[in-house]
């Protein structure tokens, strides 16, 4: 019986003490305080390389490929023999015009003969008026013929020449697409290589219309700015990281957007000395110019995923972390912009995320 009294009294004594109150420690932290700036803003894309002017060379006649006088993926000159076509048809009928021409040459000079005769003969009432204008007409109609047969000559002698395929430009060639023995067509095959100027290229960018709609929303709401005359530099980023020497400035946007691909055409041109980008070639480009107005920019390391998108840790007015979702923009050296969910003197965690969750108790030691 004494022994159970005695603890009883030992229970008794032990719950009337007062429990002890654990205090929190705060975590260490280091901060960055939001402020609103100037942030350039540059815009990427996937663009291709292509030929600043290329040509198309054609057959202006018709006949049998004879030569092939170019070596196919070289850089020609302008005039350079591309093509040979069999000349022989043309050169006979550059033959036979010139005796025709020679034929109608003759019988003009009979005519004028004619017609000198018979004027003093008029001025001495030998001969009559309508003799007179006969030959006159006849003289007027010799010479008709002369200069037409002249004419028949000058596009026989063309015809020759087009026989000849030479370069209109400086440029690299693209492969022969008929061979000899082949009989060309102008409306059929005439179609014979392409020469393409490579320096400058052009490269040819595509802005998607809500790519095109976003930006002209924040530029009516003031907190974007775009270069006068669309004065973009671009920069083309090479497939190992590196960065074309060369800066191309931006010729031309397109006022409509393409159907059937939803894009906006621009095209930038670049220099191309070293001929080391190719028509047809993919490449990366930043375009940079614009800039964001009032824009908030924080350290990457402030912003961290979760199951429902991008967040970070805000201190609040009682040094306890608020997670606070955000809009992430575009990058900016090391820094995200963010489009929302922050403003000015926001307290943003830098270091210590891992150490903190909503709620938690914090103290500053550093403020960047």
């Amino acid at each position: 019986m004494i022994a159970r009294l005695f603890i009883f009294l030992i229970l008794f004594s032990m719950g009337c003490e007062k429990p002890v109150v654990k205090k929190e420690v705060p975590v260490d932290v280091t901060v960055y305080v939001v402020e609103l700036q100037t942030v350039p803003l540059d815009f990427r894309f996937v663009s291709v390389v292509e030929s600043s002017h290329p040509v198309e060379i054609r057959s202006r006649v018709e006949g049998y490929l004879q030569n092939i006088a170019y070596k196919e993926g070289s850089f020609v000159k302008k005039g350079d023999l591309l093509f040979e076509i069999d000349p022989r048809e043309f050169e006979d009928a550059v033959k036979e015009a010139e005796a025709n021409l020679q034929k109608e040459q003759a019988i003009l000079w009979q005519a004028k003969q004619a017609a000198d005769r018979l004027k003093p003969l008029f001025e001495q009432r030998a001969a009559s008026r309508k003799d007179l204008d006969d030959a006159t007409a006849q003289l007027l109609a010799e010479e008709a013929a002369v200069n037409m047969f002249q004419a028949r000559l000058d596009k026989a002698k063309l015809n020759l020449s087009y026989a000849s395929v030479r370069s209109p430009i400086d440029g690299v060639t693209s492969s022969a697409l008929s061979r000899e023995g082949t009989l060309i067509s102008p409306n059929a095959n005439g179609l014979l290589t392409t020469v393409s100027v490579i320096d400058p290229v052009w490269v040819v960018l595509n802005v998607s219309e809500s790519y095109f709609s976003t930006s002209l929303e924040e530029e009516k709401k003031g907190t974007l700015t775009l270069p006068e005359n669309n004065n973009f530099d671009v920069s083309i980023i090479l497939t190992d990281g590196s960065e074309y020497p060369h800066q191309g400035k931006v010729s031309f946007v397109s006022p409509l957007f393409d159907q059937k691909t939803g894009t906006l055409s621009a095209r930038a041109v670049f220099p191309n000395p070293d001929k080391a980008l190719k028509p047809g070639q993919f490449v990366n480009t930043r375009v940079t110019g614009a800039k964001r107005l009032n824009a908030v920019a924080i350290p990457q390391e402030c912003v961290m995923q979760g199951m429902s998108g991008h967040y970070v840790n805000i201190v609040n007015g009682h040094n306890k972390i608020e997670s606070r979702p955000v809009e992430v923009g575009d990058w900016h050296n090391d820094s995200w912009v963010i489009k929302s969910g922050l403003s000015k003197n926001d307290r943003v965690v830098v270091l210590g995320n891992n150490k903190v969750r909503d709620g938690t108790l914090v103290k500053v030691v550093k403020s960047q």
